[in-house]
C-alpha cells in the first residue's frame, strides 16, 4: 500500500507500534489523525497528525500539553464509538480512499484490537483498501476479488475469514491455493510462509491476512 496517492490517511492507535523503516516508508505522504492516546506514537515515529480525535481518557496530560498546538475534535466518554472508529469515520467523510490503522493491533485491550480487526473486513466490504501495522505485525482486509500484498520473504501470515471464504488462490507462497474453500473456524490457512509478494483472489467472503514480520 502506497502513502503517494493523496487519498491516503493514517490513523494513530493507542496500540503496539515498533517505528521500522518499512513502516515510515508506508506513512509517507499520508495525511494523519492520532485518536486520543495514538498520539504518542506521532512522536516515535516524527509525525505531526493534522487534528487529534477522541475523549481524551487516556492520552496523558503531559503529551497533550506538549501537542497543544494542533487541533483537536472533543467527544463524550459516554459515547456509542471507539475514538479509533471516530477517526476511521472522519477521514472516510474527508475523502479516504486508502486507512493506515497504525496501533491498531497488539496494546492492553484486546477487544479494541480485535474490533480493529473488524473494521478491517467491514472496511473491504465497502471497497475501502486498509491495513493495520504495529511495525512487528501487519494486517489487511480482504473482501472477494485480486489483492497483491508485498510481503517480504519469509514473514508468516494467516488468512483469517470471517465468514467462509469461496474459490480462494494463492500464490507467492510456501503453501499455494487453486481455488479452495477455507471454512469459518478452520485452523488450516495458518502460519503460511511468504515467498514474496502474495498473489491473493477470493471468490466470496471476507476477512483479513494477518502477518508477522519477525
Amino acid at each position: 500500500m502506497s502513502g503517494n496517492t493523496g487519498k491516503t490517511w493514517a490513523i494513530l492507535l493507542a496500540g503496539e507500534v515498533r517505528p521500522t523503516e518499512r513502516l515510515r516508508r508506508q506513512l509517507q505522504g499520508a495525511r494523519m489523525l492520532a485518536a486520543d492516546a495514538g498520539l504518542a506514537h506521532a512522536e516515535a515515529l516524527g509525525v505531526e497528525p493534522e487534528l487529534i480525535i477522541g475523549d481524551f481518557d487516556s492520552a496523558h496530560p503531559e503529551l497533550l500539553k506538549r501537542h497543544q498546538h494542533l487541533p483537536r475534535q472533543t467527544h463524550p466518554v459516554a459515547k456509542d464509538m471507539t475514538d479509533g472508529q471516530l477517526a476511521i469515520q472522519h477521514a472516510l467523510e474527508q475523502g479516504a480512499e486508502q486507512l493506515l490503522l497504525i496501533g491498531a493491533l497488539g496494546g492492553p485491550r484486546s477487544d479494541h484490537a480485535l474490533m480493529h480487526l473488524l473494521h478491517l473486513a467491514d472496511l473491504a466490504r465497502r471497497g475501502i483498501s486498509a491495513m493495520a501495522s504495529t511495525g512487528r505485525e501487519e494486517a489487511w482486509g480482504l473482501g472477494p476479488g485480486e489483492h497483491v500484498i508485498d510481503l517480504p520473504a519469509g514473514a508468516t501470515f494467516s488468512l483469517l475469514g470471517f465468514d467462509d471464504l469461496h474459490d480462494v488462490h494463492l500464490s507467492g507462497a510456501r503453501w499455494p491455493l487453486a481455488g479452495d474453500v477455507l471454512p469459518f473456524g478452520h485452523s488450516r490457512p495458518v502460519s503460511n510462509v511468504a515467498e514474496g509478494p502474495l498473489n491473493l483472489r477470493i471468490g466470496r467472503g471476507h476477512g483479513v491476512l494477518l502477518a508477522s514480520l519477525d
